[in-house]
């Protein structure tokens, strides 16, 4: 049994500790705090960053000048400043370059719309054609030189906007939005004029929008509309229809950004944006593909700092992120498990369907926050009560059961025969007439209730016209949230139309999913908030102590032996067994009454993966006879497999406890990820893993272990002691640290197993694989 230090230490000695990657002298050290660097000078590794804060106004350049921005100690942001983007929704002056009033030209109706736009913003509108005196109407200049005025937006209705850019810039124009296709999404050519289109921007300081994109920025928004406003982002513009069409049902929508390819502005700039702007209430994203991980957390993160809630579908679950992988690690997660663990991280609440997407923002940005966390279902049929119950239970949400004074109460009202304990099933009859309402407001009136759900599967005038009449008045008089499901096909009832959409206050769904999905977003968005601490304020921005011993055992290229591996966890303070490396049959004896008896022998070589499938391991040998014949076993099986070897592992055999594995992949698009799963030779079989981006604090560590399906095996099953759950944390961070350090030059980290044993014991690292970028 390995010994440990549990309980000798301060918390801030465990926390310096953890900072300082120090190895621990005997057993885990278990981290209650959060590791929190003192600020200092970025790290050595990376370029200094440039803001994103636009020039002042009739200044090039809307990024602005280049200042240094702080870094993490692996050479990337720890902070985006927000665009300016005052001026693209709501421009001063507008250039139209290609515009038209030509019949049958496509850029004529696209200038019809633009001229309507400019109207209704009260933007100076300029058309730019090489031939044409006036446009509509409008006197037209030949060329961008001939402008009378500095525009701020400049939209660009020709093929090839590459040309135009260096006029623009000449001008000082502030953005540009590009319509014109045949750039990324064509192929290997489109890619590389897109990259010069951006290229072009980014050496004027000029802010591009598309190419690729369309008009949606520019569509005729409701203004009589009042309350918190839904701001819209769409790579396709098609798929963000849904969304504006909620002004329809009385809900506000004040931006719509269609970032079409990205070249330039991007999906996370406006996530920034919109953050910032007092009358958005929620953000709805559909997105396709993410330009840049970093860019995209950071802007999450000012969102969830803002309390402001973002809701995004974003596609390519099916997707398999093949890749090739040494490690069990590389291979339990596929990109999209990143992204959709990166936005969970950040409070990015994900939906699948366009239906989800505007029921969840529509709530989110018009609830207010909940006073309680309780759910009561309300139906004047037992059957559909106990259905959405059912429902609303599997979807995670809590169904406290009224207290017994409420349920007393509500036996006024309701035959004793029926239940209201919760769900509350009225039988029908109480809603027509005053008994309704004094239903509605006992159940509101629970302390523990901050939500009240009620089904209504079809209209049956006239109960359910006083039934929604009651719910609405009943709503405008709590700070509790009232969402009625109308299940009616037809959708067309007065009690719909006129009275539930009539209602800023009664959040109305056409299905029992959607509400559900939408009411678990909306507590879940307002625990986050409460709890959230930004990683990026805490994340280390300059190397520990063990990145100068781990630098010194990095082989560009090469994948490390398990040797050298556990040398690399020993420089970051993670236990491993007393191992010797050996190279003759003799010396392996020695080195057994050394470690001492039991012991392990292993094969050890660089390019040695998975050494139990080829029978290069050995167990629980008691003598020295057995570890002579075993070296010479490993050595021939080596031999015979034309496997390199650096020599034979005699290891100390350490008592069984939870076999986990925790590892480090690369991204593509995120860059490091951390993994911990339920490790041992049926990883890849079980695959129950979770994973994080760096930077992560101890809570998400913690929150990965209760992601896995057999969290159980930690808390002790059949008999078994509880495992050493504070151990596996610390390993978890402390591999951060590593990926977070080594991200250059780490591409692969597999701990497994790692054996976590009994409480206040620790966990040991038995074997290891890393390979190296």
């Amino acid at each position: 049994m390995l010994g440990s230090t549990h309980g000798t230490l301060t918390t801030d000695a465990r926390r310096a500790r953890v900072l300082a990657c120090e190895q621990p002298r005997s057993g885990p050290v278990t981290v209650h705090g959060r590791a929190v660097d003192a600020p200092g000078a970025p790290g050595a590794t990376g370029a200094p960053g440039t803001s994103g804060t636009s020039g002042a106004p009739g200044e090039p350049g809307a990024r602005g000048a280049a200042v240094a921005a702080p870094l993490d100690v692996s050479g990337r942001p720890l902070h985006a400043d927000v665009p300016d983007l005052d001026r693209f929704f709501r421009p001063e002056s507008v250039a139209v370059i290609g515009a038209s009033d030509a019949e049958g030209r496509p850029n004529t109706g696209i200038t019809r719309q633009l001229v309507a736009w400019a109207e209704r913003v009260g933007a100076r509108l300029h058309p730019v054609h090489p031939s044409r005196e006036a446009v509509f109407g409008i006197p037209c200049v030949p060329s961008v030189a001939g402008l009378p005025e500095q525009v701020d937006l400049a939209v660009l209705l020709v093929a090839d906007p590459l040309p135009v850019i260096a006029e623009l810039a000449e001008a000082k124009v502030r953005f540009a939005v590009a319509f014109a296709s045949g750039f990324a999404e064509t192929g290997e050519a489109g890619a590389l004029a897109q990259d010069r289109l951006a290229a072009a921007a980014r050496e004027s300081g000029m802010r591009l929008l598309g190419p690729n994109t369309n008009l949606n920025a520019f569509e005729e928004f409701r203004t009589d509309l009042d309350g918190p406003a839904i701001a819209l982002i769409t790579q396709s513009g098609h798929q963000g229809r849904p969304v504006f069409a909620l002004q329809e049902l009385g809900i506000r929508l004040s931006h719509w950004a269609p970032t079409g390819n990205e070249a330039d502005l991007e999906a996370a700039d406006f996530i920034s944006y919109f953050a910032e702007r007092p009358e958005v209430g929620a953000i709805a994203a559909y997105v396709e593909g993410l330009k840049d991980g970093r860019a995209f957390l950071l802007a999450a993160d000012r969102a969830a700092r803002r309390g402001v809630p973002v809701v995004a579908v974003k596609v390519g679950r099916t997707e398999t992120g093949a890749r090739t992988a040494a490690s069990h690690t590389g291979k339990l997660t596929g990109a999209d498990d990143v992204v959709d663990a990166a936005m969970r991280q950040y409070g990015v609440i994900r939906v699948d369907g366009l239906d989800e997407l505007q029921d969840t923002a529509a709530l989110l940005a018009r609830a207010r926050p909940p006073l309680a966390d309780g759910v009561a279902v309300y139906s004047i049929s037992g059957g559909t009560g106990a259905h959405v119950a059912d429902l609303a239970t599997a979807a995670g949400l809590r169904l406290p059961p009224l207290s017994d004074a409420r349920q007393a109460e509500l036996h006024q009202w309701i035959p004793q025969f029926l239940d209201v304990a919760n769900p509350v099933d009225s039988g029908g009859h109480p809603v027509g007439d005053s008994r309704g309402r004094k239903i509605i407001d006992a159940i509101l009136a629970d302390p523990g209730i901050g939500v009240l759900i009620c089904p209504v599967t079809g209209p049956f005038p006239p109960l359910s016209d006083r039934l929604v009449r009651d719910l609405v008045d009943a709503a405008e008089h709590t700070d509790k949230l009232v969402c009625v499901v109308w299940g009616s096909p037809v959708g067309t009832e007065a009690a719909y139309r006129e009275v539930l959409l009539g209602s800023s206050r009664v959040a109305t769904f056409r299905t029992v999913g959607n509400c559900l999905t939408a009411v678990r977003a909306w507590l879940g968005h307002h625990r986050f908030v409460r709890d959230y601490r930004s990683p990026f304020d805490e994340a280390p921005r300059t190397p520990s102590p063990s990145f100068r011993k781990a630098r010194a055992l990095m082989r560009p290229g090469e994948q490390l032996s398990e040797h050298a591996a556990k040398q690399l966890l020993r420089a970051y303070g993670i236990r491993v067994p007393r191992e010797q490396l050996v190279t003759s049959a003799a010396a392996a004896v020695r080195a057994a009454g050394l470690v001492g008896y039991p012991v392990v022998m292993k094969a050890s070589g660089a390019r040695l993966a998975h050494k139990t499938e080829l029978g290069l391991v050995r167990i629980g040998l008691t003598s020295a006879s057995q570890v002579r014949d075993a070296y010479r076993e490993l050595t021939d099986t080596a031999r015979y497999e034309g496997v390199e070897l650096d020599g034979v592992l005699v290891c100390q055999m350490v008592e069984r406890g939870v076999e986990m594995v925790v590892g480090v992949t690369h991204d593509g698009l995120f860059g490091p990820t951390v993994t911990v799963g339920l490790g041992g030779v049926l990883v890849e079989v079980l695959r129950d893993a979770a994973v994080r981006v760096p930077p992560f604090g101890e809570e998400q560590a913690r929150a990965m272990l209760a992601e896995l399906r057999g969290r159980a095996l930690l808390d002790g099953v059949r008999g078994r002691p509880p495992a050493d759950a504070d151990a596996l944390v610390e390993v978890v961070l402390r591999v951060q640290r590593m990926a977070l350090e080594l991200g250059g030059d780490l591409a692969e980290l597999d701990i497994n197993p790692l054996v976590v044993l009994p409480r206040g014991q620790g966990a040991v690292a038995l074997d290891a694989l890393a390979v190296c970028r």
